[in-house]
């Protein structure tokens, strides 16, 4: 068997578990081997039984009582039990695992791990993992790996999957030069990827991991710094001249532009009017004022006759960029349409779509990644615009940009990066920094508390609620896990319209919800319809509701600090006073010192200083901080001393060999070479 060798030869994966995999992207024994863990889960100690609360998760040793009764229905099995652990007495549900029947014997104790629900005048755990109390110690004292999962996959047949490839003696090539590996004590490919799924210790696994987050930055950095060679030749095919409307636009606002906006919409006048493409970014803070320089921007080309396309990250936003520029066009009485292009747009308005932005007529679209789809052509695209272009991969990026003939780019970032870090990974594009925020901005005011203090939170929330204002509550899971304690959207909603009274109308949103959906929920949300909205991270992006004046973060501890700032830009955006409230749902010092961050600032570059500084090696080991700049497996914040060492080795190797020509370059060559040439074959470079 080899590297790439379908895993559906792996040992223990059928047909049904190796489409599973697919829908995760995993179709080679290297895409198993390189599907790492998102987490290792932590198994709490044993409860004392005087301590079992509900709605929370806990280790109960018990003993069954009686027999278990075994129900078959026509669609799976079911076993009932009656479990105690000399207090208290709990019922059992299992499903889909008829062979407890005969495994959970009296004679023995066990350990129930799982949530704990109130069911009458006893307790209720529905599914919970079973271990002999053996298992379980031995458990608690190793590190246990937990997958990003699909419908239908369970976390120990990805477990399975990985210790069948590695069995057959399969790792990934080498690519980083030998000199490298030995100045930096990097663990060989075999031990490497190993440890990054069955480490034996904590230091073993932050080993293997610095070693895949280097060679990963190190791949990025190099490629990088080739497509800056490339775009430098690029000429300027679209000259702008008159800014007379924009000037008018500008004008007429209500408002007057802040230095830092005034600074970057110069920037990228002079740019457009210079000899070659521009290639720049727009890096501001949260509520800054970034989509107002961008829409003058794209009106600036209308004028000169040309295209402008704006892509967002998810549908939702799309949508809001769409009615916010619509309006500005019709506001001004400019003569110019605004098309909306996105996935859930019918195919005969697509193809009327398509057919306007083949024409000659200057234009705005805005859309999602269906802007950059193949049937999608332009003509006289001048501008192309990414919106948090974190969200984005650099392949998209030049897709985009590459639609038509080399048109202007401008991205837009408010993932507060400090500049040092920005400078590495924009290495491509120009840097406009904004600072400071729009007149008759009110601070938001922030309050870190804990789980205790929840009556008073929701009291704080109905406050808001009957001054006529609207609320977020963020919370770090979808639904609900077996494996971590947090709060999940799905209960939770239900909880709180359980908490509120009946006439607040409270609706949940995540991730994995139907496109259409999930915009009905952010139109009703944006209407004044929900009250409530009970979301994951998904809302973290650029979301503007400047009704909604109050947002509380449950598990507040389970995010970076970048994150939390960019959900609490969610409100704050008018001139109403808003509020954050962050539940910290630990007991740790380093979570409420890290919160206490957020909790004196709202200044997003000082927060993102500040996490650098503050992160551990216990940052590893929970959730992967997202909304950061995509990587698979490095962290920017966390592992930044490992990106500045890439980012040195790139320019130490290209200096050496410029054409990567040298045997010890070879392995690394071919990577940056297949790298290079997967980005040429999707954007035409």
């Amino acid at each position: 068997m080899e590297l790439y060798s379908s895993i559906r030869y792996l040992k223990g994966i059928g047909d049904k578990t190796e489409k599973m995999f697919n829908k995760l992207g995993v179709y080679s024994c290297l895409d198993m081997l390189l599907y790492f863990p998102r987490a290792f889960a932590e198994y709490p100690d044993i409860v004392n039984p005087i301590d079992i609360t509900v709605n929370k998760v806990f280790a109960v040793k018990g003993r069954i009582v009686g027999r278990p009764v075994l129900k078959k229905t026509a669609r799976m099995d079911i076993v009932l039990a009656k479990m105690t652990d000399g207090l208290n007495e709990f019922s059992l549900t299992f499903f889909r695992q008829g062979y407890l029947a005969k495994t959970l014997n009296t004679s023995q104790e066990f350990i129930f791990y799982g949530k704990v629900y109130a069911k009458g005048q006893f307790f209720q755990m529905d599914q919970p993992r079973v271990f002999t109390v053996e298992k379980y110690r031995e458990m608690q004292t190793s590190m246990q790996p937990v997958y990003p999962l699909t419908t239908g996959l369970k976390n120990q047949t990805v477990v399975k999957g990985v210790e069948a490839a590695l069995s057959e003696g399969l790792y990934p090539e080498e690519i980083i030069p030998g000199y490298i590996m030995e100045e930096y004590d990097f663990p060989p490919a075999k031990t490497a990827v190993r440890d990054m799924h069955f480490p034996i210790s904590a230091n073993d696994y932050l080993k293997a991991k610095s070693k895949f987050a280097y060679e990963e930055f190190l791949l990025f950095v190099l490629g990088i710094k080739y497509q800056k060679m490339s775009l430098e030749k690029t000429p300027n095919n679209f000259c702008i001249e008159n800014t007379d409307e924009m000037e008018t636009v500008k004008n007429n606002l209500g408002f007057e532009l802040t230095p830092s906006q005034k600074d970057a919409l110069f920037d990228i006048l002079s740019d457009v009017s210079g000899k070659s493409c521009m290639q720049r970014l727009l890096q501001g803070d949260v509520g800054s004022g970034k989509t107002i320089v961008a829409f003058l921007s794209m009106i600036v080309f209308a004028q000169n006759g040309y295209k402008s396309a704006l892509m967002a990250p998810t549908e939702v936003l799309a949508v809001q960029h769409y009615e916010a520029m619509t309006k500005l066009i019709n506001k001004n009485k400019l003569n110019y349409e605004v098309l909306l292009l996105t996935g859930s747009v019918k195919e005969k308005d697509k193809k009327i779509i398509r057919e306007k932005l083949k024409g000659d007529a200057p234009l705005f679209v805005i859309g999602t990644h269906a802007l950059i789809q193949e049937k999608v052509e332009y003509s006289n695209l001048g501008l192309v615009i990414t919106d948090e272009q974190h969200r984005f991969g650099v392949n998209q990026r030049d897709a985009f940009s590459n639609k038509g003939l080399h048109p202007h780019v401008l991205v837009m970032s408010a993932t507060p990066i400090p500049r040092t870090l920005s400078i590495i990974l924009y290495g491509d594009l120009d840097i406009s920094v904004m600072e400071g925020m729009p007149a008759k901005r009110l601070p938001i005011k922030n309050a870190v508390v804990k789980e205790k203090s929840h009556p008073a939170c929701y009291k704080k929330i109905l406050e808001q609620l009957n001054m006529g204002h609207q609320a977020y509550v963020i919370c770090p899971l979808a639904e609900e896990s077996e494996d971590i304690n947090a709060k999940d959207v799905i209960s939770y909603c239900e909880e709180l319209r359980n908490i509120f009274p009946k006439t607040i109308r409270i609706e949940y949103l995540h991730g994995k919800m139907k496109s259409d959906k999930k915009q009905e929920i952010m139109d009703d949300f944006s209407s004044n319809k929900i009250k409530i909205l009970v979301s994951t991270t998904v809302i973290e992006v650029g979301i503007d509701v400047a009704n909604a004046t109050i947002i509380m973060i449950e598990n507040a501890e389970r995010f970076g600090l970048a994150q939390l700032h960019q959900l609490r830009g969610r409100v704050g955006r008018s001139d109403k006073q808003s509020y954050c409230i962050l539940v910290n749902g630990s007991d740790k010092d380093e979570a409420s010192e890290r919160l206490e961050i957020l909790n004196g600032s709202n200044d997003g570059f000082y927060i993102a200083e500040q996490d650098l500084k503050l992160r551990g090696p216990g940052e590893y080991f929970g959730y992967r901080q997202s909304g950061d700049v995509s990587f698979k497996i490095g962290d920017i914040y966390e592992d930044q001393m490992m990106l500045k060492k890439a980012a040195r080795d790139a320019a130490r190797i290209i200096e050496k060999d410029p054409e990567l020509s040298l045997p010890e370059n070879a392995a690394i060559s071919a990577r940056v070479l297949s790298y290079m040439k997967e980005r040429a074959q999707s954007t035409g470079i």
